[in-house]
């Protein structure tokens, strides 16, 4: 019997519902019209009176509708993201109603090639027609529709289930308020659809596969579990291969000289490829991966910046740094495109060993972020405080953080901010300035950070966040996009500040820039003194471990400025502890100092 506890769902059964019958065919994106259509699904928690709390969640190729909890008290495993989703968990079934489906053409439960074809009596095989990604989510809109959600809080998935998720965001604007796609793209790339191509071939291939029509009898098993082992080698990361099978022999310690598995590697791929032939058919597999070849945002809407013209959702993108299936790069394309609409749209790339299955394995860590999100989507006029899952909460700042938390000059930046302006803050850290200007000056804020759990922290606050570094551009927005651009304590830790700035300068009409001071006199008198780099309040950190890689003063920022042709709008020199400006010597006697800069109406120069 299975162990089940306080923070599982319990026992649940799958249902299965007829969505689409003969009399009224669905109509697919193929050109063929296709019915009966049945439905597996489950749900967890209750939808709420307002009927604003249900998630959809979309599984990826192998999944089903099974994602949590358990079908009979003998099951030895849980669903498929129970570690995700339940009393307590990240997708929290105390607070949300949550659905998922098996989708169109899978294997469990829901209408596929292994179905019943009415008019032959036989499983569809073949017969059954091709599908895409597009077809699944119509599917799971009916589903929805017998249920009677009128709107989802979010729909959230992974893989696969990531092209869902855009999908719906992208057919259903107004019904979807979130959308959180992890380790997906906009289209899978050659290399993928390579992969794709030879898992098929490696089914089609199989003596035992007849046209499709293998039930009753023995199937291509040989074929599905090579498919499968293909893979699963691509849901993993080298790294991730080489700390857990590196080059071990399973059950030995010499070589056997002959073609038998030994290797550990070896021995798991076996081991997986076994295990799927036990729960998937063969023909599910040859259909669902070609519904991801085909999913192609570009070719469907022209570019994926046209195809998110018209979202209205949320979005938190999320990919993983080792993922070379589903690459950063990919995500980033999605981020793009949704940065170009002006979206509301946070990004993180989520430092991970596992490959393309971090997804399901990194819980903790993924589970924070679309907890974090999930809130501040449904209490959108909370406060903008870290709720409780927030890894922020309980780590020990750093002394270099600790010193960014305690500066005095968020206040003076916030004063220089007109209200309802748009504003970018760049190295925004863990977002109270932002969430500060949104409280105080209803401007309409994006910030830009480096640090994962600082930008887990703006997520929190219910910031759009994107998880960028400054040096690679801002390509994404267009020429003075924002009224402010904010570079807070930076410009000192860039490699290249002209270049920085040059980029602010074309995004913002105006770019307020703040820095410490390397020329204050305490400064001075330590390296005079002691004859050692300076370690002050203001500047905690010593040489070998300071993210300050420019030792700047006023006087050089003057300098830059007027070597740009950068116009200085503002200079404001202050102390530590005081608000007013030094106004006696400023070079020698602040701390630190906030510029309000603009671009001259003469170009930069080159």
């Amino acid at each position: 019997m299975a162990n089940i506890d306080e923070n599982s769902v319990g026992i649940v059964q799958t249902q299965t519902m007829r969505l689409v019958d003969e009399s009224e065919p669905l109509k697919l994106a193929c050109g063929k019209t296709f019915a009966p259509i049945d439905v597996a699904y489950e749900t967890y928690g209750k939808l709420n009176d307002a009927g604003d709390n249900a998630i959809l969640i979309c599984h990826a190729l192998s999944g089903d509708a099974h994602v949590a909890g358990y079908n009979s008290p003998d099951d030895e495993k849980p669903g498929w993201w129970d570690v995700m989703v339940g009393p307590g968990k990240a997708i929290d079934t105390n607070k949300y109603f949550v659905i998922c489906s098996n989708f169109l053409g899978g294997c469990s439960g829901t209408t596929g090639p292994s179905s019943t074809n009415s008019q032959t009596g036989k499983p569809y095989g073949l017969d059954f027609p091709i599908i895409t990604i597009g077809d699944m989510v119509k599917v799971q809109k009916l589903l929805l529709d017998k249920l009677a959600i009128g709107q989802l809080l979010a729909v959230i998935g992974g893989s696969i289930g990531g092209m869902q998720v855009l999908q719906w965001a992208i057919e259903y604007p107004d019904f979807v308020r979130a959308a959180i796609p992890i380790a997906t793209t906009t289209h899978l790339g050659a290399q993928s659809v390579a992969f794709d191509a030879v898992g098929r071939n490696a089914i089609l291939a199989d003596a035992n596969f007849t046209d499709g029509q293998y039930h009753g009898a023995k199937g291509p098993d040989g074929g599905l579990a090579i498919a499968r082992m293909i893979g699963h080698i691509t849901y993993l990361s080298e790294q991730g291969m080489r700390e857990k099978f590196g080059r071990q022999l399973r059950s030995a310690e010499e070589y056997s000289y002959d073609f038998n598995s030994e290797f550990a590697v070896e021995t798991y791929l076996d081991y997986q490829g076994r295990s799927f032939v036990e729960r998937f058919d063969a023909n599910s597999y040859l259909y669902i991966t070609k519904a991801a070849d085909y999913f192609d945002l570009a070719k469907d809407y022209g570019s994926p910046a046209q195809a998110f013209a018209d979202v209205e959702s949320r979005f938190l993108v999320v990919s993983f740094a080792s993922d070379w299936l589903f690459t950063p790069e990919q995500s980033g394309v999605i981020v793009d495109a949704l940065t170009a609409n002006r979206k509301d749209v946070s990004y993180c790339n989520i430092a991970s060993p596992y490959g393309h299955d971090a997804f399901l394995l990194e819980s903790e860590t993924l589970g924070a972020f679309i907890c974090c999100f999930l809130k501040a989507t449904y209490d959108p006029d909370g406060e903008k405080q870290p709720c409780s899952c927030s890894a922020g909460m309980g780590r020990a700042f750093s002394h270099i953080e600790q010193a960014h938390r305690a500066r005095v000059d968020y206040e003076l930046i916030e004063s220089l901010i007109e209200p309802n302006s748009t504003v970018l803050d760049i190295g925004c850290g863990n977002g109270v300035l932002l969430a500060n200007l949104i409280t105080d000056k209803g401007i309409k804020g994006e910030g830009i950070e480096l640090k994962q759990d600082l930008v887990l922290d703006c997520i929190c606050r219910g910031l759009p966040i994107i998880q960028h570094d400054i040096e690679q551009g801002l390509g994404s927005y267009a020429d003075k996009s924002f009224d402010y651009v904010i570079l807070s304590h930076t410009v000192q830790t860039v490699k290249d500040p002209k270049k920085v700035l040059e980029e602010l300068l074309r995004v913002g009409k105006k770019v307020i820039v703040s820095f410490p001071n390397f020329a204050h006199w305490r400064c001075r008198g330590h390296l005079f003194f002691h004859g050692r780099a300076p370690v002050t309040k203001q500047l905690p950190c010593g040489w070998h471990d300071s993210p300050n890689i420019h030792f700047l003063s006023l006087r050089d920022f003057d300098e830059f400025c007027t070597d740009l042709s950068v116009k200085i709008e503002k200079k404001i020199p202050l102390s530590q502890k005081r608000l007013r400006p030094v106004k006696f010597m400023a070079n020698l006697f602040a701390e630190q100092a906030i510029y309000v800069t603009s671009k001259n109406d003469t170009s930069l120069r080159p």
